[in-house]
C-alpha cells in the first residue's frame, strides 16, 4: 500500500509542477497511466518502474507545430546480411584468440582479431574488407549459413525506410540500389533512375548476444560487427546525382550519411573527393536544413577534416558514444584521453563533449558562420539531444520519441511491452563531469530531464533496454529519424 502511495505522491507533484508550462500535459499523463495499469485479476496494479517511464513518454510525445513533408536522403545504400558472428567465424574455420583492432581488414585474421576486439567490449563497428575476393567468399557463406537473413541497409536506406513509415511524408533516397535493395524498399521512396545500378552491394553483419561466449571472450551486451567491400559507397558515388536531384524533389529537410564509406578506400580518395563532397553540400546549405549522420570511423585525420570542413556545415548530426568519444580524441577536446568508456558512459563526460562540440563547430555565438544547433546523441541506456536556443522546437517531444523506437525496435515490437524491457540508465548523474555542475536525477514520471549550459539546453532520456533484442542493426538511424520526425526547425 505504502509502494501505491508513493507513486501517486511523486506523479501528483510532478502534474503539479508542469501545470503551468503545460496545461493539458497532466490529463493527457494519467490519461495514459490510467489505460497502461494492469487489470486486478491476480496481477499487481503497482506500475513498474519502466511503466511509468513508457506511459510518461506517450503523454510528452506530441507532433510539432510545423511538420516536414518532404524529405531527401542519401547517399549510402546497400544490403545487409545479418548472421550469428560467431556461428559464422566457426564456418569459416576460424579459430577463438586474442582481439586486435584493424583501421582496414585484409584478411580473414584481420576480421577475427577486429570481431573479438570489439566483442569482448560490447561495442559496434564498422571496418573495409581491402580483398574483393575473399570477401565475396565469405559473403556467399554467409548468404548460406542457417538463420542468415536480409535486410535493407545502409544509413541512408534505413533512415529512409523509417521515414516511409509516416503517411504523410514523401522520401526521396539517393544511393547505389542494385535490384535486390529496390524489390525491398517501401513503395512509398521514391529512388531517381540515376541511382539504380546492375548489382547489389552487400554488407555484412555479425551479430552477437549479451552473455554468448567464443573461447575466452565474453559478450557484456548484445551489438553487432559490420564489414564490407563497397567500393560504390565508399566513393560516396551517387552523391553528385544526389544534390542534382533535390532541384526538383524540393524538399524542406536532407539527411545525409555516408561519409564513413570512404575512410577504407586510402588517404589519397578520400582527401580529393571530400573535398568536391563540401561542395556539394554547399549547394544544399541555406537552402534547406541538413541533419548529418555519423558512423564508426578510426581515421583521426579523416575525422578532423570532416570536423573542420563539413560539420560546421549542417545544422543537425546525429552520433553514438564511440563516434562521440573519437571526435573528441581526433580534435583533443574534453576526456579525449580516455581510450574508450568503462561501460555506460559518465553523462557529465557526455555533456563536455557535446556542448564542446557546438561551440567550436557550430553557432552558439549568433556571430559564428557555422549552422550547426543540434546534435543528437545515442547509446543504449540513454540518450541526449543538445540544442542551441533559438533554433529548433519540439525536442522533449523528439528526444523521448527517439528513446521509444530504441526499445521497441529491439524488442521487434510496434511498441514498448514494459516486461520485455528493463531500465539501466543511471538515477543520479550530473551535467559536466568538472565543477561547476549541477546534480540531476531521473524522474520516471517526467523522464525528460532538461538542464543548460549557457545557451545551450540538454535533453536527456533513459532508454528501456531489450531484456532479450531481436536485432541491434539499424537502431541509430531509427532513433535519429524519429528524433527528426518530432523535431521542428524555428524560423529565424
Amino acid at each position: 500500500m505504502w509502494k501505491k502511495a508513493v507513486v501517486a505522491a511523486v506523479l501528483a507533484l510532478t502534474i503539479g509542477y508542469f501545470y503551468h508550462t503545460d496545461p493539458e500535459l497532466p490529463d493527457r499523463l494519467m490519461q495514459y497511466l490510467s489505460q497502461s495499469t494492469p487489470s486486478p485479476e491476480g496481477i499487481p496494479s503497482t506500475p513498474t518502474i519502466e511503466h511509468i517511464i513508457s506511459s510518461a513518454w506517450e503523454a510528452l510525445i506530441s507532433a510539432p507545430a510545423r511538420q516536414w513533408s518532404r524529405v531527401a536522403v542519401g547517399v549510402n545504400a546497400c544490403v545487409d546480411v545479418v548472421v550469428s558472428g560467431v556461428g559464422l567465424l566457426q564456418a569459416l574455420a576460424v579459430d577463438p584468440g586474442q582481439g586486435s583492432d584493424h583501421e582496414v581488414l585484409h584478411s580473414k585474421e584481420d576480421l577475427r582479431e577486429a570481431f573479438i576486439h570489439y566483442m569482448e567490449k560490447g561495442a559496434a563497428a564498422e571496418r573495409f574488407f581491402s580483398d574483393g575476393e575473399v570477401f565475396q567468399r565469405i559473403a556467399r557463406a554467409a548468404a548460406e549459413y542457417p538463420g542468415a537473413q536480409l535486410y535493407v541497409g545502409g544509413n541512408a536506406a534505413l533512415i529512409g525506410q523509417k521515414l516511409a513509415t509516416y503517411p504523410q511524408l514523401m522520401v526521396l533516397l539517393c544511393g547505389p540500389v542494385g535490384p535486390k535493395l529496390h524489390e525491398m524498399l517501401d513503395e512509398q521512396i521514391m529512388v531517381p533512375p540515376e541511382s539504380l545500378q546492375e548489382t547489389d552491394e552487400f554488407h555484412l553483419i555479425l551479430e552477437y548476444k549479451a552473455g554468448e561466449q567464443w573461447g575466452p571472450t565474453r559478450a557484456p551486451q548484445a551489438n553487432r560487427f559490420i564489414f564490407s567491400h563497397d567500393v560504390a559507397n565508399g566513393e560516396m558515388s551517387t552523391l553528385e546525382t544526389f544534390v542534382a536531384s533535390l532541384e526538383e524533389f524540393q524538399p524542406d529537410l536532407v539527411v545525409l550519411s555516408g561519409l564513413h564509406m570512404m575512410e577504407g578506400q586510402g588517404r589519397d580518395l578520400w582527401e580529393e573527393r571530400l573535398k568536391e563532397a563540401v561542395v556539394a553540400i554547399s549547394d544544399v546549405r541555406n537552402q534547406v536544413p541538413i541533419h548529418l549522420e555519423l558512423a564508426s570511423m578510426t581515421d583521426k585525420d579523416y575525422m578532423n577534416r570532416i570536423m573542420q570542413e563539413v560539420i560546421p556545415m549542417v545544422n543537425s548530426i546525429g552520433l553514438n558514444e564511440q563516434e562521440l568519444l573519437f571526435l573528441s580524441q581526433a580534435g583533443e577536446g574534453p576526456h579525449s584521453e580516455l581510450a574508450s568508456w568503462d561501460g555506460t558512459p559518465d553523462v557529465g563526460r557526455v555533456s563536455d563533449i557535446l556542448l564542446w562540440v557546438l561551440e567550436q563547430h557550430g553557432r552558439t555565438d549568433p556571430e559564428y558562420e557555422a549552422d550547426l544547433t543540434r546534435i543528437h546523441f545515442h547509446t543504449l541506456a540513454y540518450h541526449i539531444l543538445v540544442t542551441v536556443d533559438g533554433y529548433w522546437g519540439n525536442q522533449v517531444a523528439a528526444v523521448a520519441a527517439g528513446a521509444r523506437v530504441a526499445g521497441s525496435q529491439a524488442c521487434g515490437l510496434e511498441s514498448i511491452d514494459a516486461s520485455k524491457v528493463t531500465l539501466r540508465a543511471p538515477r543520479d548523474f550530473h551535467s559536466s563531469y568538472s565543477e561547476p555542475r549541477e546534480s540531476l536525477s531521473l524522474d520516471p514520471a517526467m523522464p525528460v530531464t532538461v538542464y543548460h549550459r549557457g545557451n545551450v539546453t540538454f535533453y536527456m532520456t533513459p532508454v528501456l533496454v531489450c531484456k532479450q533484442p531481436l536485432r541491434t542493426v539499424g537502431l541509430g538511424d531509427a532513433i535519429s529519424a524519429e528524433g527528426l520526425l518530432y523535431s521542428e526547425i524555428l524560423q529565424q
